[in-house]
């Protein structure tokens, strides 16, 4: 017979999972909007994240209640502690997609810089790890985790290619300061939703095999 507790848990994967979906489509909505120059769809991002941060207190409502009612012990305790974190970070996610939004609504208030390359490339390489963590999750699967660690690497590579890039702009033609600085903030947010990634990838294979691997903890067995 299954346990309260593991239906309750199953209950409270679902809700993280429900706000893990509007996560990735604001992450959508926002970095289209960019690259295919459809400001309108900003306003969708601001909606989703409306809805992220009513997850956010009910996702963080219930592990509370799980702790207070249940008392769990070991592996279920760790992954209620995982769910309270990965929680946050989503919900930081959130607030980087209306940072692009943000951005973008800037740089696409004047004439293109020059066309995007990297960042596009940058943006799914984002949303590919977002979605590999989140499957990490739901499968408790550490090594798909791994993989999401290990992505990490690229896109800080593209942020720092950008940057360059875009600082060779700045160098020739003070003009283009505005614009390009925008990108850069876009590429920094980014690099930021890659980190939010990570860490929710290293808070599943903690939860899943009681291996604490950050701060150059080392690998997943």
């Amino acid at each position: 017979m299954e346990r309260h507790l593991d239906l309750e848990l199953r209950d409270l994967k679902e809700k993280l999972l429900g706000m893990g979906g509007c996560v990735e489509k604001a992450i959508e909505e926002a970095t289209q909007a960019l690259m295919l120059r459809e400001p309108g769809r900003f306003e969708k991002v601001y909606e989703l994240e409306g809805s992220i941060n009513q997850s956010h207190i009910e996702v963080d409502d219930a592990c509370l209640r799980l702790l207070a009612r249940q008392s769990p012990l070991a592996r279920d305790l760790r992954w209620i502690v995982a769910v309270l974190k990965i929680n946050t970070d989503l919900e930081r996610m959130g607030d980087q997609a209306v940072n692009i939004s943000h951005n973008g609504k800037r740089y696409l208030s004047e004439p293109s810089l020059k066309p995007l390359i990297d960042l596009p490339r940058m943006a799914q390489g984002v949303r590919v790890m977002v979605r590999e963590a989140l499957d990490a999750l739901v499968n408790q699967d550490v090594e798909l985790a791994q993989k999401v660690l290990d992505r990490d690497d690229e896109i800080d590579n593209l942020k720092d290619q950008i940057f360059r890039e875009l600082l060779t702009y700045m160098i020739s033609d003070p003009k283009t300061i505005e614009r390009a600085l925008n990108l850069i903030l876009i590429a920094r947010n980014l690099e930021r939703l890659g980190d939010h990634a990570t860490n929710i990838a290293e808070d599943v294979i903690f939860a899943a095999t009681g291996k604490d691997i950050r701060h150059g903890g080392g690998k997943s067995p």
